[in-house]
């Protein structure tokens, strides 16, 4: 059965946490008065829930490895390409008959059983190949950049419609939120309230914790709940003035920040140091790792939507000690200069936007990604969460199955490979084939980012035939494009 005929587009009706990922102390009336324009948006979020349907997905965790990653490095090995382009990592089979990927991923071959690997996504939109910024909205967002309305991201949609089961938490967190594409990330024409959350920081640092939660420590109850008393006599004039609705949402928004700074199951998620070394070993103790460990936190304390978009900061920690990768100022998997470089990308003659990175399979790239990734489809396999958690390793385009005269790829927007996981999706499935060079679909069936953005909505539910609404009313379909992809469904 196709997956637009499986009866599953029920919803959680929890609007109320309007701005669940802010503190109010620090809110300014500034966000407040932009209440007074969502008092449509209820009704709005009631359209966009169709029937009730049978769900498969109650979260969602995406993986985004920023930069453009490899396919014929990692998930779609050519052996056969020409010797001057063919990458120099060995094919390896998986513990799945016939599902092979190189050794770059020799731990996640271990899990490959519970992978479903689609190599034919491509991104056919002119002008977003060339722009890492675009194509990280679009990876945000499912929808490309530059229509005549503001998208939100995928995970600010599902905030407004679905809301969290921890209300002691945002319903979308970005971890960590740091890099320079953290900025394309947008609530677009949402309330304010369902942008996503960022955490911050180098997660290795032994002394990392969210700065936004400092509230809790730093100000005593007292002057906490004078502070509150304060605020909540903000909305007299506005009662009178405004639809009561407004009020309503306003004071749900406040007991919901309340609820976060107050509430010490808050502090616990985002707590690293209360998992045992060993758990924080098997994930890797550098930056990557335990942002893919915070990832399953957060899951398992019951947000939403995750995303990690993460990549070794120059300066960082493994094991509790310190250490530098020089040259590594943006390790992210743009990898246009020497991508098979021992070390630092730096050293080849005119080296361009691909330098200031370290070559693909070093630690602090592939190195530590195929031990977070493992450790955290088993992990979250074993705990049982990977039975109603949607878990998607994405990138924003793949790389060019020739090396340039910099023994780097550049970008490639033909072919590129997706991994999923959870939430019925089947295990040990390759969807899709590419040619002997990784460059172009062979396969009859290539899909897009739109389609991938369509697979989130229906997993989790979302009936995409109902409109959100503008604050202007306009209405707005939501992926409206895409179409869920048919074998990461039973």
């Amino acid at each position: 059965m196709h997956p637009h005929d499986h009866d599953c587009s029920g919803h959680d009706h929890r609007h109320e946490p309007l701005l669940n990922r802010r503190s109010f102390i620090g809110l300014g009336m500034g966000g407040l008065a932009y209440l007074s324009g969502i008092g449509n948006l209820p009704s709005a979020l009631a359209a966009a829930a169709g029937p009730e349907r049978k769900k498969r997905a109650k979260q969602v965790l995406v993986l985004f490895e920023q930069g453009g990653v490899s396919q014929m490095d990692t998930w779609d090995p050519k052996p056969d390409a020409p010797t001057e382009h063919r990458s120099p990592f060995k094919t390896i089979s998986t513990v799945v008959p016939g599902m092979m990927f190189t050794e770059l991923l020799t731990k996640t071959a271990k899990v490959a059983d519970k992978l479903t690997v689609v190599r034919c996504m491509t991104q056919p939109t002119p002008g977003i190949g060339d722009s890492h910024p675009k194509g990280s909205q679009y990876i945000f967002s499912g929808e490309a950049p530059g229509g005549p309305v503001d998208r939100p991201d995928i995970s600010s949609i599902v905030a407004s419609i679905m809301g969290t089961p921890a209300e002691f938490l945002p319903s979308n967190i970005l971890v960590p939120g740091t890099s320079e594409q953290a900025s394309t990330s947008k609530v677009g024409f949402l309330p304010p309230g369902y942008a996503v959350f960022k955490t911050g920081g180098n997660l290795a640092d032994p002394d990392w914790q969210v700065p936004n939660l400092g509230l809790m420590a730093d100000i005593a109850p007292e002057r906490f709940q004078q502070r509150k008393d304060l605020l909540s006599n903000l909305d007299v004039g506005f009662a009178h003035g405004g639809d009561v609705k407004d009020v309503s949402a306003m004071r749900a928004l406040l007991e919901q920040a309340e609820n976060m700074l107050t509430n010490p199951r808050t502090r616990q998620a985002f707590d690293l140091h209360g998992e045992p070394e060993a758990m924080r070993a098997r994930y890797g103790t550098g930056h990557r790792g335990q942002c893919y460990l915070l990832g399953r936190k957060l899951i398992e304390s019951g947000v939403r939507y995750v995303t990690v978009d993460v990549r070794e900061p120059r300066q960082s920690w493994v094991d509790g000690k310190g250490v530098a990768y020089d040259g590594g100022s943006n390790m992210n998997w743009d990898h246009h200069d020497d991508i098979y470089a021992p070390g630092t990308t730096n050293n080849v003659p005119g080296s361009g936007p691909g330098s200031n990175r370290w070559g693909i399979h070093t630690w602090p790239m592939m190195g530590s990604t195929d031990q977070a990734f493992s450790a955290l489809i088993e992990d979250m396999h074993q705990r049982g969460l990977l039975d109603e958690t949607l878990v998607c390793f994405v990138t924003e385009f793949g790389r060019t199955p020739k090396i340039n005269n910099r023994r780097g790829r550049d970008h490639w927007t033909h072919s590129f490979s997706f991994a999923f996981a959870g939430a019925g999706v089947p295990g040990g499935q390759v969807v899709g084939s590419t040619d002997r060079d990784g460059g172009y679909i062979t396969s009859s069936m290539a899909y897009t980012i739109e389609d991938y953005a369509a697979t989130i909505y229906e997993k989790l539910g979302i009936d995409r035939a109902k409109p959100l609404h503008t604050a202007a009313g306009r209405p707005v379909l939501i992926s409206s494009k895409g179409r869920p992809i048919p074998e990461l469904f039973t």
